[in-house]
């Protein structure tokens, strides 16, 4: 088994995604530090799932260099995934300054913090799909394709992505590997859906609160196409990703795109609507017609080189994506035990996934 008993550092442990990767993490017998803020919202997966009982947890904040790094050092890991960041486009237009703090400067101080621990032999650094600079056309983004952002959360990735590319080329050049051993990637998933998800302006959140409260939930983009995938699916590459990283090193230190099917690149309204018809009595919505800021209106990923190289590909269809999604709420709104329902859905999806991971 590859992650049994190897020590792996994961930054943003608290969040959504980070989450979810924790406990899949414990679940395969890595032993996991977790440095990150407080959980970003109450209530939260962290403490739903009880994350905090399969990893050693550590409050910190990724702006703070000196704690990142001492943190990173005492623990020397094997394997950094960095998660840590502030996750929402919305919320960019209130604080940029903040997200660009987080997601630009934090990236260059974990890749600095990374560079005074020997033990570190691979990395990778998760950023968006919205890192693209987006066309509104129809064809979906190839890693190569050009950077950008209109907003500042998306625009801060974009940075992002470049701090990686200039870490990994100043010094963690893959011709040089023999010397520093550090193996630094990059991915870029879709818009995640899953469990545990209370971020406010967030399409799945707002309307599984509503629909759990009998209210009706206004929809601010019915027509925006986004890339909609399970938060398991971009978890199982990145935990494919770290693997190669650590056994081929430079040959897959790159940046890497996971997506869903290219079906299931689906417009809001359609999401909506099928959540609608899955959760039954009580579920309503209608259009908000109010001004909102600037949202893209199609967007879709190509993840060709993830199957041909990672032998990476989804394993849920949207409609299976969905009704996992609506049945955590629904466990969790009936008082079910959500740390063991959700390493439930975890094992379920990784033996649909079959064995992808040793």
């Amino acid at each position: 088994m590859f992650w049994q008993k190897r020590k792996v550092f994961l930054t943003g442990h608290t969040g959504f995604k980070g989450s979810w990767l924790s406990l899949w993490l414990e679940q395969l017998g890595a032993v996991t530090r977790g440095f990150a803020l407080a959980p970003p919202t109450e209530p939260s997966l962290f403490a739903a799932a009880s994350v905090a009982r399969g990893v050693e947890s550590v409050e910190g904040n990724i702006c703070d260099l000196h704690a990142l790094r001492s943190s990173l050092q005492a623990f020397r890991p094997e394997v950094v995934f960095h998660l840590a960041a502030q996750p929402l486009v919305r919320a960019s237009y209130v604080d940029p300054v903040g997200t660009y703090a987080a997601n630009v400067l934090g990236t260059a101080n974990l890749l600095e913090a990374v560079r005074s621990c020997d033990s570190v032999r691979a990395v990778v650094i998760i950023t968006t799909d919205k890192c693209y600079e987006n066309k509104e056309w129809l064809w979906a983004y190839r890693e190569n394709d050009r950077l950008g952002g209109h907003d500042p959360y998306s625009s801060s990735k974009a940075c992002a992505e470049l701090v990686v590319a200039s870490y990994r080329s100043s010094f963690f050049a893959p011709e040089r590997h023999a010397q520093h051993g550090v193996a630094l990637a990059s991915a870029r998933a879709g818009n995640v859906i899953g469990g545990g998800d209370w971020a406010q302006d967030r399409l799945i959140p707002d309307i599984m609160r509503g629909f759990a409260r009998g209210e009706t939930v206004r929809i601010r983009n019915p027509r925006a196409v986004r890339p909609w995938q399970h938060v398991l699916e971009p978890l199982r590459g990145y935990l494919m990703l770290a693997e190669q990283l650590v056994e081929q090193g430079p040959q897959c230190a790159e940046a890497w795109n996971f997506g869903p099917e290219y079906n299931d690149a689906r417009p809001v309204q359609w999401i909506i609507e099928h959540l609608a018809a899955t959760w039954g009595a009580g579920a309503h919505w209608e259009m908000d017609a109010a001004e909102h800021p600037h949202e893209a209106q199609m967007l879709k990923l190509d993840w060709t080189k993830a199957a041909e190289r990672l032998g990476w590909k989804p394993t849920l269809s949207l409609e299976q994506a969905l009704q996992r999604t609506a049945d955590w709420y629904r466990a969790s709104s009936s008082g079910a035990e959500m740390r063991a329902y959700t390493l439930g859905q975890i094992d379920a999806y990784a033996k649909a996934a079959q064995g992808s991971l040793r």
